[in-house]
């Protein structure tokens, strides 16, 4: 069977707490989607809110975030991307929606689910030397981790406790029918 020569572009959403993988799985994914010949683009929402200074009532910059997702994501899909892979952090419906309304397409959402030891291994590790760094991402760890299980923003979860970032970049996919 060919592939549909005009796909509907799709656009989805890794999320999960600080020190989860969605970055990393993100980039695996976009490295599956450009094996597959499918026209993708991978996104870290972390580098689109960051400027200085952030305003005192948008404690994340997500004002920012959101105006940048808005013209980086049309510009892919001008360009010909049929899939916008997105890594970063939706807190709640609104933030979902806001994402959703500003790359102009559909958006799944996947949660990935890492056991919270297991992240701060990793954020001692990704922090090396940076005391106060650490400490904050490991207070925000277990906050996030507790915010996101309220809100039930994903459509779905995938655990990645003990897969490879392929593999689970490979799950993520599979979850939401990019395979």
């Amino acid at each position: 069977m060919l592939p549909d020569p005009h796909p509907v572009p799709r656009a989805l959403l890794i999320t999960g707490t600080v020190g989860v993988g969605k970055t990393s799985v993100a980039e695996a994914m976009g490295a599956l989607l450009t094996n597959a010949k499918i026209p993708s683009a991978v996104m870290d929402l972390d580098w689109l809110r960051q400027s200085w200074p952030t305003p005192a009532a948008d404690r994340f910059n997500v004002g920012m975030l959101l105006r940048n997702l808005r013209c980086v994501a049309g510009n892919y899909l001008d360009a010909g991307a049929t899939r916008l892979v997105l890594a970063g952090v939706a807190e709640s419906r609104a933030d979902r929606d806001n994402y959703e309304e500003a790359v102009g397409i559909d958006l799944s959402v996947c949660r990935l689910r890492v056991h919270l030891p297991t992240v701060h291994q990793r954020l001692a590790h990704r922090h090396g030397d940076d005391h106060d760094g650490l400490r904050w991402h490991l207070n925000r760890s277990g906050e996030l981790d507790r915010i996101l299980d309220h809100a039930k923003v994903e459509d779905f979860t995938i655990d990645a406790n003990d897969n490879s970032i392929t593999a689970t970049a490979m799950a993520v996919m599979r979850a939401a029918n990019w395979l």
